[in-house]
Parts: structure tokens; C-alpha cells; sequence
């Protein structure tokens, strides 16, 4: 039932491996839980106390955050609608079952001065690699997109004339995000050293050619890895950030950040990040609060705390 289950939200639903890998491993995860290997699961077996007990169990034994059990409940709350629309089941016990609340954490990003300190020309060599490295931060930093979009780009999805690139988002959702006359420099400069790479490679890609490659011990050139591209951005920022978390991620945020920092409404924030809710994007004007509320606390007189725990007052 779960590979099917698993099969229909890959092919029908399109959701990314990504998630299709995430679903895998919550729903394994309640199979353990019950003793049974993922190819056991039976639903007669199962009622409403076994799901509480799973997630006190993650919450109590495991230490797991509340944030982690909400997510592990989603996936076996789809899976029950899944299994209520084929008919396999005719109660969803998933349904009265309350998540643990969970605080949504503020989004961290990186300092403009550590954007403009990762982007000079001294840091970057003039190889394949270092070309390539300096593109993907530019890439994430000024486009906002995911780790999985940046990884699934081809070469048919930028428009260099129109200033523009096509982004496919979850569930294969096309968009297409602006992009500026200095990366377009960047990009082509990119594309010479690829070619010439590929050129002089054997090329392990089958299908159409992905925009960023990376070439393997043995010299052959294919898509670039998700973990090669979390190393080249873990590695690149780590060498002018103090954050403890150096990831794509990161870099999607301190784009709307940036964007909000610098006038941008909201709603063409959400459209560029391609969120289909603006709640999700709200998150960053909480962000933009909380720095200007510490900025208030350490400069204005009145809100500074005396000794005594008084506000301080001047003459």
C-alpha cells in the first residue's frame, strides 16, 4: 500500500523526490514503530491510540521536536486520504488526532556585508569549478529559488535576452524570476568554460543537459549532485559567515530578506519565491521586526534598562 501510495504522489500528485523520499522515511518510521517492516502495513491492524502512542513516543523517547512530529502526522494523515479515496480504508483515524504546537522558527540569512564579502572577484579563482561555485551563489542569492530547482535548471530555461529564467517549483509549477544584466554576464562567461569542459569530456547526461555540471574522479561530466551543491555553498560561505548553518536555504532567505529590506511589497515576494500561500511568506516581515525592534532596543534612551530595571530617562 505505502510503494503505491508512494508511486501516486511521484507520478500523479508530481511531487519532488525530495518529498517523495521525505513521505518514505516518516511512514517507515510509524512501521517501526508498530514492528512491522513497510512492506506489512495493514490499516485493519491500526487505530486512532496507536498514532497518539507513535507520537508521544517521538515526543518523550525520542526527543524528536514537535516541529518533526507534525511533519512525520502530515505524511500518514495524506497517506490516510490516499487509502480513503481507493477505498482501502473507511475511517481515516488520522483525522481527530491534535499535532503537538509547534513554533515556527524565524528564518535565518546572511548579512549584506557577508553577501558583498562572498562576491569579490579576489575570492573566486578562474577555473571550471570556481566559475561555476561563484555563478550558484549569485544564482540562489539573487533569484531566491530552491536547491531543487536550481539542480533540475537546463539550458532552455534561461532567456538571456528577455533577462529572465523559468523555474519549475513543487509539483512542477513554472514560474519565471528576473534576472539582472550583471548575471547575465555571469551566466555566459559560465556557459564558455561548461562547453569547453564538455567538450573535452565524455558526458554521462542521457537526457536534455542540465544547466550546472560537475565532472566525476574519473573525468566524465554530469549533473551537478545535491550533495556536491550543499558542499560548494556549505564551504563558500562558511569562509565569510559566522552562521552555525551554511546551506541553499539560507541563501533563499536572504534573498526575501533583501527584497523586503529594500522596499519589495509582500505579494511580489510570494510570486518570486513561489509560495502558494502568503502566510508562508509573512514570515519574513517578522524577520524584518525582530532586527528592527533589537536595532530600537540598542539604540533608543528610553528603551534601555537602568540597574535598577527602570527605563533610563535623560535630562
Amino acid at each position: 500500500m505505502i510503494r503505491h501510495f508512494l508511486d501516486y504522489i511521484a507520478i500523479e500528485r508530481k511531487y519532488s523526490q525530495r518529498t517523495v523520499e521525505a513521505y518514505h522515511d516518516d511512514l517507515r518510521d510509524f512501521c517501526r514503530f508498530m514492528a512491522w517492516e513497510i512492506e506489512d502495513f495493514n490499516p485493519k491492524e491500526i487505530d486512532e491510540n496507536d498514532v497518539k502512542a507513535w507520537m508521544l513516543d517521538m515526543l518523550d523517547k525520542q526527543h524528536q521536536a514537535p516541529r518533526s512530529v507534525k511533519r512525520r502526522l502530515s505524511a500518514l494523515r495524506s497517506f490516510y486520504k490516499y487509502l480513503l479515496r481507493q477505498k482501502l480504508v473507511t475511517k481515516d483515524i488520522t483525522a481527530r488526532i491534535i499535532p503537538p504546537k509547534a513554533d515556527k522558527p524565524l528564518p535565518v540569512f546572511f548579512r549584506p556585508t557577508e553577501m558583498e564579502a562572498v562576491t569579490e572577484q579576489e575570492h573566486w579563482a578562474d577555473d571550471f569549478e570556481s566559475i561555476r561555485d561563484a555563478l550558484i551563489i549569485e544564482v540562489l542569492y539573487q533569484t531566491g529559488m530552491r536547491q531543487a530547482e536550481l539542480l533540475g535548471l537546463q539550458d532552455n530555461d534561461w532567456d538571456l535576452e528577455q533577462g529572465q529564467v523559468r523555474v519549475f517549483g513543487k509539483r512542477r509549477k513554472e514560474r519565471v524570476v528576473p534576472i539582472g544584466e550583471n548575471l547575465i554576464k555571469q551566466i555566459k562567461g559560465y556557459l564558455e568554460v561548461r562547453d569547453a569542459e564538455m567538450t573535452n569530456s565524455q558526458s554521462l547526461m542521457t537526457c536534455s543537459p542540465a544547466f550546472f555540471v560537475m565532472k566525476t574522479r574519473a573525468g566524465y561530466v554530469k549533473p551537478l549532485s545535491k550533495n556536491t551543491l550543499y558542499t560548494i555553498v556549505r564551504t563558500r560561505m562558511g569562509e565569510v559567515s559566522t552562521l552555525k548553518k551554511h546551506s541553499p536555504h539560507v541563501l533563499r532567505h536572504t534573498f526575501a530578506t533583501t527584497m523586503l529590506d529594500n522596499g519589495a511589497d509582500i505579494r511580489t515576494i510570494q510570486t518570486l519565491l513561489g509560495h502558494a500561500s502568503l502566510s508562508t511568506t509573512q514570515v519574513y516581515t517578522h524577520t524584518t521586526f525582530e532586527q528592527i525592534k533589537r536595532v530600537y532596543m540598542a539604540t533608543h534612551p528610553r528603551a534601555k534598562a537602568t540597574p535598577d530595571g527602570k527605563n533610563e530617562k535623560k535630562d
